[in-house]
Parts: structure tokens; C-alpha cells; sequence
């Protein structure tokens, strides 16, 4: 199985995560995107993150009906900092035949030498680095051009920050998230 990772905050999981998930999916011929929140993320600080089970739950509703997506709480479980390899080596072993595809925005590959073991992320998985406006290809360090795919996709100008401070302001989400999730951040009184 050729199988898409997605790791995130999710806070909250908004369109734009779904466009560029569902065009990468197509273009590489993926049979199953999977989407991981992170339990603590290394590179943000952000002091307003919706509890795990509030990013869990917004993210399962938002790709409910998509048989291509799915959901994984392996590094909420795991608890503390999220690294990207752990989770790379977690699915390795769980599916020993899965061609695995890390999907990062172009922003990421940047400091992509600072993640944790960044030359066992390239062996364990092909690295998909997504294009980002304000972000060109040609600022790709020149020892990671040969060693990833750069993918473009559609430039969605969303952003789960903008989200959170429409909520807190009392403006609508409408179109930025889907129903279910609008529903449920109002629900719960998130980012208020």
C-alpha cells in the first residue's frame, strides 16, 4: 500500500488541509492519506492548542466519508514531544509492505536539517514536500533537492491560526472548516 502521512496540530483541521491532502493523493497515486496530530509539536509554540481529544475529534470528523483518509493517534498516545521518525518507525513495523510518503509544506524542508534523525526520515519514507506561496523551489537547499519530490498544490489561503482568531473574535469559520467541525468547535467553545 502507497500510504500518506500527515502530521499536524490540526488546531483545528480546516479545508485546506483536506484540498491539498485530496490533490496529493491523486497526483501520487496514494492509496490512503493518514492524518497525525501531534502531541507536542518541536518546532510551535502555541498557547492556544485545543486539548488531544478536541484536535482528535475535529480531525475524525472532518475526514468521515473519505475512503482515503484516515486518522491516527499514535503520537497522542505516545504522549511528549512528536518526532516525525518515531512515527515513521511505529508504521514501518506495523506495516511492513506500506511504501510510506511523509507529506511537509516547502516552509518545513527548510529547517528540515534540525529535525530529529533527518537521514533516517529520508530512508524510512520518500519525503513529499508540498509547495507554500511565499516559499520557491529554488530556496531548497541545493543537498535536498535530489533527495525529496517537490509537489505543487493548489495555494489555499487558510490557516488554523486565522481560525482560531475568527472564533475567538466571534466571526464566522463557515467554508474554512467543514460543517461537522464548525459544529463542533461552537459546541464545545473552543478558541474562545
Amino acid at each position: 500500500m502507497r500510504l500518506g502521512i500527515l502530521g499536524g496540530s490540526f488546531n483545528p483541521p480546516h479545508i485546506g488541509h483536506l484540498i491539498v491532502s485530496s490533490h496529493i493523493s491523486a497526483e501520487l497515486k496514494l492509496d490512503r492519506i493518514v492524518f497525525v496530530p501531534t502531541s507536542v509539536a518541536p518546532h510551535k509554540v502555541n498557547n492556544h492548542t485545543a486539548s488531544p481529544d478536541h484536535r482528535l475529534a475535529m480531525l475524525k470528523l472532518a475526514v468521515q466519508g473519505n475512503p482515503h483518509f484516515d486518522v491516527s493517534d499514535v503520537e497522542l498516545r505516545r504522549g511528549g514531544v512528536s518526532y516525525s521518525v518515531d512515527t515513521l518507525r511505529l508504521m514501518k513495523n506495523a506495516g511492513h509492505d506500506d511504501e510510506l510518503f511523509l507529506l511537509i509544506g516547502m516552509d518545513n524542508l527548510i529547517d528540515f536539517h534540525t529535525w530529529k534523525s533527518p537521514e533516517e526520515i529520508l530512508q524510512l519514507a520518500t519525503v513529499i514536500v508540498m509547495t507554500r506561496p511565499g516559499f520557491q523551489v529554488e530556496n531548497v537547499p541545493p543537498m535536498m533537492k535530489d533527495r525529496v519530490t517537490v509537489c505543487s498544490v493548489p495555494g489555499i489561503d487558510i490557516s488554523s491560526r486565522e481560525i482560531r482568531e475568527r472564533a475567538n473574535a466571534g466571526k464566522p469559520i463557515t467554508y474554512r472548516v467543514t460543517r461537522e467541525v464548525e459544529e463542533y468547535i461552537l459546541r464545545n467553545n473552543l478558541y474562545r
